[in-house]
C-alpha cells in the first residue's frame, strides 16, 4: 500500500479475501461438528456471524463501487447497514466463543455468570451500533460527499476500546479459571490456553480500527474494520479447528498396530449423545483411542462418571482411572 493509503482496488480486494477466508473456516468448523453430531448454541452463533460477515461483504462491495450507480440516498444507507453488520459480525463472534467456554464449564456460579455475561455482550452491541447514529445524525454534512463516511471522532473510539478490551479479557480470562480447577498436565495446559487466548488478537486488530476511527482514516478505517470483522470470526473458530486437526494426527499416530499404551488424555465439548448401557462391566470405547477398554481393567474404587448439564461429556485418564467432561488433547 501506498503511504497515503490504501486504493479503491486494494481497499476491494482485502475486503473481498479476509471474509471469504473467514467464511471458509467456519465452514470447516461446522462441517467438523456436524460430522461429530455435536452441534450447540455456541456453533449457532458461528453460523450467524459466517451469515453476518458475507451479507458485510456484499454491502462492502456496493459501498465502493463508483458514485454514480446509486442514489445518494442509496450510498448513505449502504454506509449504515456496513456499519451495522460490521457490529455484528465482531460481536456475535465473541458471543460464540463465549458459548463455547460455556459448554466446557459444569453446572454452577461460574456457568450462570458466564450465561448472563451474554446480555452484557448483546448490549455493547446494541449500544455501539446506536451510538453511530447519534453522532452521525446531528452532523449531516458527511451525507452528500461522493462516497459517505461519517467521521465517528474520539467518542466511537473510546467506547470501541473500553468494549472490545472488556469482552475480550471476559473471553481469556474465564478459560483461565476453568483450566485452573482441571486436572491436566502442564502441557495440556498451555495448548488449551493458547488456543483461547488467541482473542488478545482480536484486541490488537481492534486497536488498530479505534486508532483510524479516531484520526478519520478513510479507506483504512474501512480496511481495519473488514480486519477486525474477519479476524474475530477466524478466532472463534480456532477451538473446535485446532481440536479436530489435533484429533486427526492422534488417529494417524495410533492407526498402525501397537501395543496398548496409557495415556493421559483431555477432552473439552460434548460427545454424541449415546443410548444408556445397563451393564456396568460393558467396555467403553474411547474416540481417539482403536482399542477398547474395559472397565473391569480399571481401580473399581477410583472410576467415576462425572456429567456436565444436559451433554454427554466424557474422556478417560487410564493412568488414574477418572472421567471427566471435556474435546480430546494428548500430552
Amino acid at each position: 500500500m501506498s503511504s497515503s493509503g490504501p486504493t479503491i482496488a486494494q481497499t476491494k480486494i482485502v475486503n473481498w479475501v479476509m471474509p471469504l477466508v473467514a467464511i471458509v473456516v467456519t465452514s470447516f468448523r461446522l462441517y467438523c461438528r456436524v460430522r461429530q453430531g455435536r452441534l450447540w448454541t455456541d456453533d449457532l452463533w458461528a453460523a450467524l456471524a459466517m451469515v453476518l460477515v458475507l451479507g458485510l461483504l456484499v454491502v462492502d462491495w456496493l459501498y465502493l463501487q463508483d458514485y454514480g450507480n446509486f442514489p445518494q440516498s442509496a450510498r448513505v444507507a449502504l454506509y449504515y447497514m456496513v456499519c451495522l453488520f460490521f457490529y455484528a459480525v465482531v460481536w456475535c463472534s465473541r458471543i460464540s466463543i463465549l458459548f463455547t467456554v460455556v459448554r466446557l464449564t459444569v453446572p454452577g456460579t461460574l456457568r450462570r455468570v458466564l450465561k448472563f455475561t451474554t446480555i452484557a455482550f448483546v448490549t455493547a452491541w446494541a449500544v455501539l451500533f446506536a451510538q453511530v447514529f447519534w453522532v452521525c445524525e446531528p452532523e449531516p454534512g458527511w451525507k452528500t460527499q461522493p462516497r459517505p463516511q461519517c467521521d465517528l471522532g474520539r467518542n466511537v473510539a473510546i467506547a470501541q476500546i473500553i468494549t472490545d478490551v472488556f469482552g475480550d479479557a471476559i473471553l481469556i480470562l474465564a478459560p483461565c479459571r476453568l483450566i485452573y480447577k482441571v486436572r491436566l498436565t502442564r502441557a495440556q495446559k498451555i495448548r488449551v490456553l493458547a488456543i483461547f487466548s488467541t482473542s488478545a488478537i482480536t484486541t490488537v486488530v481492534s486497536l488498530a480500527h479505534a486508532y483510524y476511527v479516531l484520526s478519520d482514516g478513510g479507506l483504512k478505517e474501512a480496511v481495519s474494520a473488514m480486519f477486525e470483522a474477519s479476524v474475530s470470526l477466524i478466532v472463534a473458530n480456532l477451538s473446535v479447528v485446532v481440536t479436530f486437526l489435533m484429533r486427526m494426527s492422534s488417529e494417524d499416530e495410533t492407526s498402525s498396530p501397537a501395543p496398548l499404551k496409557f495415556s493421559s488424555i483431555v477432552t473439552f465439548g460434548s460427545q454424541p449423545r449415546r443410548g444408556r448401557v445397563s451393564n456396568p462391566l460393558a467396555t467403553t470405547v474411547i474416540g481417539v483411542e482403536t482399542t477398547t477398554i474395559k472397565l473391569t481393567d480399571l481401580p473399581y474404587s477410583q472410576s467415576s462418571v462425572l456429567k456436565s448439564g444436559n451433554t454427554d461429556e466424557i474422556s478417560v485418564n487410564h493412568t488414574e482411572g477418572k472421567q471427566s467432561g471435556g474435546e480430546i488433547w494428548e500430552a
